[in-house]
């Protein structure tokens, strides 16, 4: 198939090209797994029974499933891509040969055999097979990317700044964008599991807090309370019919009315009582055990340990305690980012219950935003990424230049939806700005265009930033 589509490029390729080292890499990996030149296997009769055969070719299907399952997924994708017109595509028949039924079941055969070879093996082996499928991943990524291009491309994002001339400005909101938990449920677990028993005498000389038992009922109503008031609140907000275009001032003037509810809502935690007498150190200590999303830690370590790049990241949240979100971060050795959200009151190190507001509400967040860039004291020109997943990251989303919704937020889409919003997946997104790119048009990103991005992962959102 390869040699059919090279004549049809009228390219010899035994002439006019040697092979890519990253090629070579990954077949001398191939060669080396399939021969039982593995590092983990012991012995000089490592292949002398017919269970050790299975395991080394279970080892060598675990390298060569990556690559099947990538080029399968590469191809689906290519040709969801294709213009239907486009007949001269001097990839097609690459792009038919990976997308076809063919292949697909291919790939899934591979998978399929490589889970019943497994079975059999200990969870040691299981680990190895692991290491070698990464490891054939990283080779495949390495292999794209060694290939030469021959056009100006947009992606990574970075690849054009100049930090001399260029500041890079990173906003990223914290609860279930970064987390896998929302951090409200973290305080309350915190407050119940530290809160006395009924039966306990508390000091005299210590704020005094409901028991475990109260905080718990308190806390189930008041997040009943939030829940079917937001979506009362949502539905009041929403025009009667979708908007034809794109109205960033129609929408402020919706999520106000959000704002307000989520003034009232915080209003009530705090007259509730719950929050009081939460311990700064337990706090601390949740933060640091406080799952991410995968991928979140690592983006944002590339950045701000990459002094050439010039770039600053905000959380902008909603927290109630930024103490929990800097604790988060700085045990992922994180403690450059800038956290803006609302504080916790202290008499001591115990919470009194109120709450310092700072970043409520949309309102809040894209007043917090400007800011930031407001008081970026520097002449260079700006380019802003904003990373969220939920209605109160809306405004933000929008004035940044590249506005990215993580997650599948439905009440986001609903009210994106109907003001106008277009959601379009990024890497679609990507193809289609890179064309326009060759084509003539700029590949600067601007703010307000009314189109957000979609992403599944981190990973995606690292890829399209800073590249590998």
């Amino acid at each position: 198939m390869h040699d059919s589509l090279v004549q049809e490029w009228g390219l010899d390729l035994a002439k006019e090209h040697s092979i890519n080292s990253a090629t070579v890499k990954y077949t001398d990996f191939l060669l080396a797994t399939a021969s039982g030149k593995i590092e983990g296997l012991k012995g000089p009769g490592k292949l002398a029974t017919p269970f050790e055969k299975t395991k080394i070719a279970a080892y060598t299907l675990g390298a060569m499933t990556p690559c099947m399952r990538l080029y399968a997924f590469l191809g689906k994708e290519f040709q969801e891509l294709l213009d239907s017109n486009e007949s001269t595509h001097p990839y097609k028949k690459w792009i038919d040969n990976y997308s076809s039924d063919d292949f697909q079941a291919s790939a899934l055969q591979t998978e399929d055999l490589l889970d019943k070879l497994s079975v059999s093996l200990t969870g040691e082996e299981l680990d190895i097979i692991e290491k070698l499928y990464y490891q054939a991943m990283k080779l495949e990524i390495d292999f794209f990317s060694a290939q030469p291009l021959f056009q100006p491309t947009i992606v990574p994002l970075t690849k054009g700044h100049n930090p001399a001339e260029d500041h890079l400005v990173i906003f990223s909101d914290f609860d279930l964008t970064c987390t896998v938990v929302d951090s409200s449920a973290i305080l309350a677990e915190i407050a119940i599991m530290t809160a006395p028993k009924s039966d306990q005498n508390q000091p005299e000389d210590q704020i005094v807090r409901m028991s475990s038992s109260d905080l718990r009922n308190t806390w189930g109503s008041l997040s009943k309370q939030y829940t079917e008031e937001y979506e009362q609140c949502i539905e009041s907000i929403l025009p009667a019919n979708r908007l034809e275009s794109f109205d960033y001032k129609e929408l402020s003037i919706a999520l106000e009315q959000l704002s307000k509810f989520e003034n009232t809502a915080n209003n009530r935690v705090i007259e509730s009582g719950v929050l009081k007498g939460i311990n700064l150190e337990d706090v601390k200590r949740a933060g640091e055990r406080l799952i991410l999303q995968d991928g979140c830690t690592n983006f944002f370590q590339r950045v701000v340990k990459n002094e050439s790049l010039n770039a600053n990241v905000h959380v902008l949240s909603y927290c109630w305690c930024g103490d929990l979100i800097r604790s988060a971060f700085s045990s992922a050795d994180l403690n450059e980012l800038n956290v803006h959200a609302n504080e916790f009151t202290y008499e001591g190190s115990v919470s009194t219950g109120a709450i310092v507001k700072n970043v409520e509400s949309p309102i809040d967040k894209v007043q917090a935003f400007r800011i930031i860039l407001k008081n970026c004291n520097d002449d260079k020109k700006k380019l802003t990424v904003y990373i969220g997943d939920s209605v109160g990251d809306l405004l933000c989303l929008l004035e940044a230049d590249v506005g990215i919704v993580i997650g599948s937020s439905s009440s986001l889409r609903r009210v994106g939806t109907q003001f106008g919003i277009s959601f379009v997946p990024l890497f679609s997104g990507l193809v289609k700005k890179q064309k326009e790119y060759i084509e003539g048009s700029s590949s600067d990103w601007k703010g307000l265009s009314g189109i957000l991005y979609t992403v599944s992962s981190w990973a995606e959102v690292h890829a399209f930033i800073l590249g590998r």
